[in-house]
């Protein structure tokens, strides 16, 4: 469970800091229904971009925003794309919630804000005494260090040196410590190194979020409650909500699926990794290219009993893609050959580059499993491909001006090409391998104990149930925390 032990110097440092930079903690409750934020701050989010470096921002980590880069409130039903049979090759229908409406443009803010609330408004992280650390392969890093700059600390972003330019320039801009540790996407070991080598210095406070219990606290109390609200909002008479697909970074995004089984047990879920590096699917390891995500262990905060299916993706898929769905080219094939809804193919943007290979997990499970026009799979768009311009000039470079030849060829190798090969269907013993291999990372390396590890498998009800309920825990916190600072009465 999460410790929400009272820091008393720490807390009363957060409180000042709070009191002087108006700083408002929203409630994960907020977060599930914005539509019950108080209408003074609503009315104040009319005149603030979405990307401001703004207290009032913290209120926009929701699902629900309004698809627009300033001044936009709430939405009942969450933005999302439904991707239609005629791009996706199989009959069932995807739906895919949009990470680009989140402040920073990425659903990673929403996981940081789960990991450090609990501790600022218990002071165990002290404003005045820390230096927030994120250990991220890219997004989770931007979050934390805009959550950080929001309240008033120092973020440090640590992630790999070959992540996309973008990532770099934008965390310089804000204003955060930037390491750059070794390797690629899927070199997970070397930013847990750089890791321990901080937590020697006691400025230093680490919010892995490989480990930390608030990312998978945020997902299934947010992200898991605003996918439900979207298929609730979609399903037409006689649709089953038939299975969720989500790649895995932290594994974050996994505790949403732990939710949706709750709701729907007939929901079948799916975790995806890069074919290059298989560690799920065969405890396979090396380098890939599908940023948001990371390899070469298998987190903590993965609830790996509840999984149903491994699936592995190409990243050569991935970049194909990317490419089809923010050219020129790619754009007249989808509106011209497929004959496409225009909105859609604008919004075909909103995919980034793991976005993509969620959507072809679904794809791969829906052939997987025979889904039918009556079923729903349903994923996350983590980012957009804003943050990967930088990767489609490289493409164009590596394989020169794209085409609508080469449109037509990538629709139908990369993704009406998909197969059901690279996947496993995972029996009991399958998933009690994989939780397994969390011993090598976690005992071994990271100082977790042997007990601990059983009781993530044996004792859901004290593990992962317990650590689902403590929203409402963090909840009377952060409204004890506002109350204290009185900032919302002088708003």
């Amino acid at each position: 469970m999460i410790d929400l032990t009272i820091n008393k110097q720490g807390l009363e440092h957060n409180l000042k800091k709070a009191r002087e930079q108006n700083i408002l903690i929203p409630t994960i409750a907020q977060m599930q229904h914005p539509e019950t934020i108080p209408e003074k701050i609503q009315e104040k989010l009319k005149s603030v971009g979405l990307w401001d470096v703004n207290p009032l921002n913290l209120f926009r980590i929701t699902w629900k925003n309004e698809a627009r880069e300033s001044g936009g409130l709430f939405r009942e039903v969450p933005n999302y794309i439904e991707l239609p049979s005629a791009l996706t090759g199989v009959p069932c229908r995807i739906i895919a919630m949009a990470g680009k409406w989140f402040p920073t443009g990425c659903h990673k803010v929403g996981a940081s804000f789960g990991c450090l609330a609990p501790r600022l408004v218990t002071g165990q992280f002290d404003v005045d005494a820390h230096k927030a650390v994120w250990p991220s392969t890219g997004n989770y890093c931007r979050g934390g260090a805009f959550n950080s700059k929001l309240l008033g600390a120092q973020g440090v972003a640590i992630l790999p040196a070959e992540m996309s330019q973008e990532r770099f320039n934008w965390l310089h801009e804000i204003g955060a410590e930037v390491i750059a540790t070794p390797g690629c996407e899927s070199n997970v070991k070397e930013i847990f190194d750089k890791t321990n080598e901080l937590k020697q210095d006691p400025q230093y406070m680490i919010f892995n979020q490989f480990e930390e219990m608030g990312n998978p606290l945020w997902h299934y109390n947010v992200t898991g409650f605003a996918l439900a609200d979207l298929y609730e909002a979609v399903k037409r008479p006689g649709d089953r909500f038939a299975g969720a697909c989500f790649t895995s970074g932290s594994a974050g995004t996994m505790s949403a699926g732990d939710l949706l089984k709750e709701r729907y047990p007939r929901l079948k879920l799916g975790v995806g990794e890069a074919l290059q590096c298989p560690t799920i699917l065969n405890n396979g390891f090396g380098g890939h290219r599908i940023e948001g995500i990371g390899d070469k262990h298998i987190p903590w905060i993965h609830n790996v009993k509840n999984t149903d299916m491994a699936i592995a993706i190409d990243d050569e898929d991935s970049q194909r893609l990317l490419r089809l769905f923010n050219t020129a080219e790619g754009k007249d094939y989808l509106l011209n050959t497929l004959k496409l809804d225009p909105e859609l193919v604008e919004k075909l943007s909103w995919l980034g580059i793991s976005g993509i290979a969620n959507v072809l997990c679904c794809i791969k499970m829906a052939k997987y499993y025979d889904f039918t026009e009556r079923d729903v799979v349903a994923t996350v768009m983590t980012d957009s491909a804003m943050m990967y311009g930088s990767r489609i000039e490289e493409l164009n470079e590596q394989f020169g001006a794209y085409t609508v030849t080469e449109a037509v060829l990538d629709h139908n190798i990369h993704m009406l090409g998909q197969k059901t090969d690279h996947l496993m269907e995972l029996t009991y013993m399958d998933r009690k391998r994989v939780h397994h291999l969390k011993y090598y990372t976690w005992v071994e390396q990271q100082g977790k104990t042997s007990e601990e590890l059983n009781a993530l498998w044996y004792d859901t009800e004290g593990t992962w149930d317990a650590v689902h309920k403590q929203a409402k825990d963090l909840d009377e916190l952060i409204n004890a925390f506002n109350e204290e600072t009185g900032v919302l009465k002088n708003l």
